[in-house]
């Protein structure tokens, strides 16, 4: 195959993907930009809930005991979330499992927002409604159950090879390379905007989609790098099924001063409860990556656990999660990811005006074609 049959090829490869996937690609691309912001956004749409009158902190039974009064009776206190840069203290409250039929997915649980400095409530929400929530649902499963994040992550795996194609098509065919990145390559400013844009974006989307999809598929990407089993931790899915106990044998505020001797010097973000499936209680700090202390609830033994998380995690996975949220990240790479969100929006949408209006110009050429053999005769 000569390099213009190779052209051609990766140019209808790059085209039928763009086209495929524009209804989908725009609104997976357009909530990863937003949710980037995720905490100054939840801020702008729940202003209510971030109404704190201060930083300092009470014991934290005080918290727990607040929360329990807003659930119901057999609700129970599943962890306890320390803020950051004067938000709320969170309490997550899990109701009792149905009754009459087996649990499917995690239950919806109840989210207590509470004032630091007094322990008042300034929000009662459902973890599973909300702007931020639906976002952060249409980003990573496009809504549709059971199967939705798998597509999602094939998405991922076709913008990857969109990115390659994307490039290849880019490289100027005649001269250097740098004639590439000038503006008027062409006529239309739709086109030079596809052309530069997509340049420019290239490689982050790359990445936010190779990240993607290894978010969407773990267990294959971590074989391919030997982390398929090592440090693996416990089922997402179940620990969020598993039932929280009504009355654990340790006061919080104990199990607190019981993991600190273990803990670092960065401040407790995070406090789990014991649950039937975990009878112990996990406390999770403020570092990169997060270093956790367990406490057993019956003997109140205490062990350092591994970086990452209950279960140690996989340091890969992680990396790529962080490259995928900008967790942590730092501003630049913020910045960078929000405009890998938006432009693959701009390219979708560009894209569909150059395939049309190709479209036609092959339609008005070929009507010319017809017209001038239909007169070939008669001349």
């Amino acid at each position: 195959m000569n390099k213009l049959a190779l052209r051609r090829m990766w140019f209808q490869v790059h085209k039928w993907i763009g086209l495929l996937l524009a209804i989908l690609i725009i609104p997976i691309s357009v909530t990863g930009a937003a949710l980037v912001w995720h905490d100054g956004l939840d801020k702008l749409v729940n202003p209510a809930r971030y109404a704190t009158s201060g930083e300092t902190l009470l014991p934290l039974a005080r918290y727990v005991a607040a929360a329990r009064q807003k659930g119901g009776a057999e609700d129970r206190v599943a962890n306890v979330v320390l803020p950051e840069e004067g938000g709320p203290v969170t309490v997550t409250l899990a109701p009792a499992p149905p009754k009459g039929r087996p649990a499917g997915g995690p239950p919806a649980r109840t989210m207590v927002y509470l004032d630091p400095p007094t322990a008042a409530v300034l929000d009662v929400a459902s973890n599973r409604s909300g702007l931020v929530r639906t976002l952060h649902v249409l980003h990573g499963s496009l809504m549709v159950p059971g199967v939705g994040r798998q597509i999602v992550g094939w998405i991922g795996v076709f913008m990857m090879l969109s990115c390659f194609t994307g490039l290849w098509l880019w490289w100027p065919t005649v001269g250097r390379w740098a004639r590439g990145l000038r503006w008027r390559r062409h006529s239309n400013t739709d086109t030079n905007l596809h052309y530069l844009t997509g340049f420019w974006v290239a490689i982050p989307l790359f990445v936010l989609s190779l990240t993607g999809a290894w978010i969407s598929f773990p267990a294959f990407f971590g074989s391919l790098v030997g982390e398929g089993q090592r440090g693996r931790g416990p089922d997402r899915g179940a620990m969020m099924r598993a039932r929280p106990l009504e009355r654990p044998a340790l006061d919080i505020d104990r199990v607190v001063a019981l993991g600190r001797p273990l803990g670092p010097d960065a401040a407790l973000r995070t406090v789990v409860l014991p649950t039937d499936r975990t009878p112990d209680w996990t406390l999770s700090y403020d570092t990169q990556p997060m270093v956790t202390v367990t406490v057993a609830d019956d003997s109140g033994t205490v062990a350092r656990g591994a970086r990452g998380g209950p279960g140690g995690g996989n340091p890969i996975a992680r990396l790529m999660r962080r490259l995928h949220d900008g967790t942590g990240m730092g501003i630049v790479w913020q910045t960078i990811i929000f405009l890998g969100g938006i432009i693959p929006a701009l390219l979708a949408v560009t894209g569909i005006i150059m395939w049309w209006r190709a479209r036609n110009w092959r339609k008005a050429l070929a009507t010319k074609q017809r017209a001038r053999r239909n007169l070939a005769p008669a001349e």
